[in-house]
């Protein structure tokens, strides 16, 4: 398989770190030579949208195949790499729920989307209620623990 990023992110934040990602703001810019405004039109009339990126800041050596303490903490479970989110997964993908907050040209200026400046976007796709989960959704208290100061 190959990706071509279809935007980058521009701006936010620089720095790789864990938590406060709701008070970033960014700005995911479309690859001019390969769209043009119109593949925006529309996008503006969602609240959010959903983005799929490249955790490319990390080496191919730190990838993680196995269970793992979700941050090292020794008070959370051991838990296998498709249990949690961490960036450090085996094809490196992340996936993001960001608010819009204007459209204009190629770029996409958005809210607490959790990557970081000069970030390759392989996807955009706007939220829709109707792709969230059906029925009552549970997790386990770490999950909520690690998440309290995520947004």
């Amino acid at each position: 398989m190959e990706w071509e990023p279809v935007a980058v992110v521009v701006g936010g934040r620089t720095d790789v770190v864990d938590d406060d990602w709701g008070c970033e703001t960014a700005v995911i810019r479309l690859d001019a030579a390969r769209f043009g405004p119109e593949a925006l039109y529309g996008l503006d009339a969602f609240s959010h949208a959903e983005v799929v990126y490249h955790f490319d800041r990390v080496p191919p050596e730190e990838v993680e195949s196995g269970a793992r303490r979700p941050r090292g903490n020794p008070d959370w479970p051991l838990v296998g790499i498709f249990a949690q989110r961490g960036k450090n997964r085996p094809n490196r993908l992340g996936v993001s729920r960001c608010r819009i907050v204007a459209v204009d040209g190629l770029d996409i200026r958005v809210e607490g989307l959790d990557a970081v400046d000069g970030t390759p976007v392989l996807d955009i796709k706007p939220y829709m209620a109707e792709f969230g989960p059906r029925g009552e959704v549970s997790q386990p208290a770490w999950a909520t623990e690690l998440m309290r100061g995520y947004y």
